[in-house]
């Protein structure tokens, strides 16, 4: 992402104050439109009314002792740094909660979830390197320590009998102001089975504002609302990864701080974009030496992950990195074709392990009409942007996920892209221009249209990342399919069978088939025989 640079005018309290600084939001599913934004009612509770004094004394009392035993292990007991956990406040009521952006808003009370804010406060510790190999297996060593306090929003089934059990910690995204893209792309599965939710303020310029890794200047959320997050601090990205690692050792440790009655089985992460590459440098470096969570979703990741010193240089990055076969706990990635050709992933494959799997996706791109909601009309795109199945297939992936998390049940192993070159990467295509190979849907299998992750050439970069669609003529569709009825009749063979591969759920199959009843076919075809 080194080539997205440039100052973006930018508004107060996280919103942009124009149109491109709302698009280049969406570069990396980092999604705002300002006027559709809705705050979702925050529960009204007892606020915390106590300082913070104690947040970061006692519980990393042994922190900073000795040097990192762990450093070259890999799961031996957590102990010293690598066991501490965050102190949770909260919840917090004093001035206006200010909510992740999103251009998919979601009726939290329709859907029987209440959603509250904590602070999470402690000693964080930065890592440097000792060894950061291509193949994943990273060892690390204790560097500084610095205090933090940031925000948590939990959102949770109000009825405890409705929690599955398992919680998901998703490492919000900061690529231009904050989101979380997860929870958009995840919903309704999420509600719909149960989840608790907990988004995690784990970066910097959320907390404290200054120039995104876009170039914007965000002003945060101290600036943005003093009243409710004047006390927050944040002592920079290198110490990210540890916050969130200590955020989630609190949520296990004591639930019933942030969850009320829920007690999670499961704790899984998840991040999207700028936050996958995060995930990957956790899942190398972290995760072995934490056992923070029992599954990492990563989603989009490029061919890096994040320097464990928080600085986003390529120059600092491990290029074609890997995740590392040895760990104990699931890692699904999620792909798209423009992470594997234009954002490089392609660099980075590898094969699916007993504790690692790959989906790329066929018919997807980076970011898509989905996430962009209502603004995808007004995009200064000179093509119609991707209108793929990636928001259909990331839930049948994140459930397939926590369903090996649960039962050690591993997820189907689809084939990848093929390739029609390698030097540079290039995608073989179809006769209808779609990519061959990857997670197949009816999308692509029975298409209306080229679905493609790359944008035309000579497109902007804000456009690039959000591929485009080329729908067929109905020339074409009477081509193709004769009949309106022959469509749908092979339409729904084709969904029938990505349903049983396990690539779309049951439970978007009438919402799916509803979409292919409105497809358009030349009159003189439609009631044909």
């Amino acid at each position: 992402m080194a080539a997205l640079t440039g100052s973006v005018p930018r508004g107060k309290k996280v919103f942009m104050a124009s149109l491109r600084g709302l698009l280049l939001l969406c570069i990396i599913s980092t999604c705002v439109t300002a006027w559709m934004a809705t705050a979702v009612a925050t529960t009204t509770a007892t606020a915390s009314t106590g300082a913070d004094a104690a947040a970061a004394t006692g519980a990393d009392a042994a922190a900073a002792t000795g040097a990192d035993a762990a450093a070259t292990g890999v799961y031996a007991a957590a102990t010293g740094v690598y066991a501490a956990a965050a102190t949770l406040t909260g919840p917090i009521t004093t001035g206006h909660l200010i909510e992740p952006a999103s251009g998919v808003p979601i009726n939290l009370a329709a859907n029987g979830y209440i959603e509250e804010e904590y602070f999470a406060s402690g000693i964080a510790t930065a890592f440097k390197p000792v060894a950061t190999p291509p193949s994943g297996k990273w060892s690390i060593a204790p560097a500084t320590r610095a205090p933090y306090r940031t925000r948590i929003i939990v959102r949770r089934p109000e009825n405890a009998a409705r929690f599955n059990g398992t919680t998901v910690v998703e490492w919000m995204n900061v690529s231009e102001g904050e989101s979380a893209p997860d929870w958009d792309y995840l919903n309704p599965e999420l509600m719909r089975e149960g989840y608790a939710w907990i988004g995690v303020s784990a970066q910097a310029v959320a907390v404290n504002g200054g120039a995104s890794i876009l170039g914007a200047s965000a002003s945060g959320l101290v600036a943005s609302e003093p009243a409710r997050y004047g006390s927050l601090h944040h002592p920079g990205d290198q110490y990210s990864l540890d916050i969130f690692a200590q955020v989630a050792r609190a949520i296990r440790v004591h639930p019933g701080s942030v969850l009320g009655h829920l007690r999670p089985v499961h704790l899984v992460a998840v991040g999207e974009s700028q936050s996958a590459f995060y995930l990957t440098t956790f899942a190398d470096a972290l995760q072995p030496r934490t056992d923070a969570f029992d599954g990492i979703f990563i989603h989009s990741r490029d061919a890096s992950g994040a320097p464990l010193n928080g600085v986003q240089s390529a120059d600092l990055r491990t290029t074609g990195l890997r995740i590392r076969t040895d760990l104990h706990v699931p890692v699904f990635m999620f792909e798209t074709q423009t992470d594997l050709i234009e954002l490089g992933y392609a660099a980075a494959q590898q094969p699916d392990t007993e504790r690692i799997r790959t989906w790329e996706v066929a018919g997807t791109s980076h970011a898509d009409s989905y996430i962009v909601g209502a603004a995808a009309g007004i995009l200064p795109c000179s093509t119609p942007i991707n209108s793929g199945p990636q928001h259909t297939v990331v839930q049948a992936a994140f459930a397939a996920f926590v369903q090996w998390v649960v039962t050690g049940t591993p997820p189907p192993s689809p084939p990848p892209f093929r390739l029609a070159g390698s030097h540079p990467p290039t995608l073989a295509l179809d006769k209808n221009g779609n990519v061959i190979g990857g997670v197949r849907t009816p999308a692509v299998d029975v298409p209306i249209s080229t679905l493609s992750g790359a944008a035309p050439a000579g497109s902007s970069v804000l456009c690039s990342l959000f591929g485009s669609t080329t729908s067929f003529t109905p020339q074409k569709l009477a081509q193709l399919y004769g009949t309106k009825s022959r469509y749908l009749a092979r339409y729904r063979a084709s969904l029938q069978k990505a349903i049983a591969q396990g690539f779309i759920l049951k439970a978007d199959r009438a919402a799916l088939l509803a979409q292919a009843e409105k497809v358009r076919f030349p009159v003189s075809t439609t009631h044909a025989s």
